[in-house]
């Protein structure tokens, strides 16, 4: 029984250490501005096979570094079939952020990436491939925000999701 409490113990730390720390919020493009994105793109419908653009499309030219929005871990780095070559960061606040289509993934699995590191390249990889080149941003949560959701198709799942072009514009 005892054990169980220090397991208890340890996941509420987690869990309180996760909300706790600062989430500095950075344009994940170098050099982009509001221009450069579309501000009614997030969970816009209809939107190919995935039926709402759950983020936000931020067009550069080719291999303009990428950068982590948030200081936070890599828990992956690899191909998608829509994404193409992707990177998830786990930031603060148990959120995910997710940056696909680049042309070349410049970091690694479970490395610490902060301000100045480079994730990667913005591309056209995935089902971007024959677009312009852009990189798809999107931030979903680990824990739900259950008042996110609304009657809009697929609105269930907004409680995942965080609109990235709201974070973006306070920039």
């Amino acid at each position: 029984m005892r054990r169980v409490h220090h397991y208890l113990l340890l996941i509420v730390c987690l869990l309180t250490d996760g909300f706790l720390l600062p989430e500095d919020f950075r344009m994940p493009v170098v050099g982009a501005s509001r221009a450069d994105y579309n501000q009614a793109s997030f969970w816009y419908h209809p939107w190919g096979k995935s039926g709402v653009h759950k983020g936000v499309d931020i067009f550069a030219a080719d291999n303009t570094p990428v950068q982590p929005a948030v200081s936070g871990i890599v828990i992956y780095t690899g191909k998608f079939k829509r994404g193409g070559n992707v990177v998830l960061v786990l930031g603060p606040k148990w959120r995910v952020h997710y940056y696909a289509h680049l042309s070349r993934i410049d970091t690694d699995a479970f490395s610490i990436v902060g301000e100045g590191d480079n994730l990667g390249r913005v591309g056209t990889t995935g089902n971007a491939a024959g677009k312009p080149p852009h990189l798809h941003y999107a931030i979903f949560s680990l824990l739900p925000y259950w008042w996110l959701s609304d009657d809009s198709p697929q609105g269930v799942r907004k409680m995942w999701y965080l609109d990235p072009v709201a974070r973006l514009n306070e920039l």
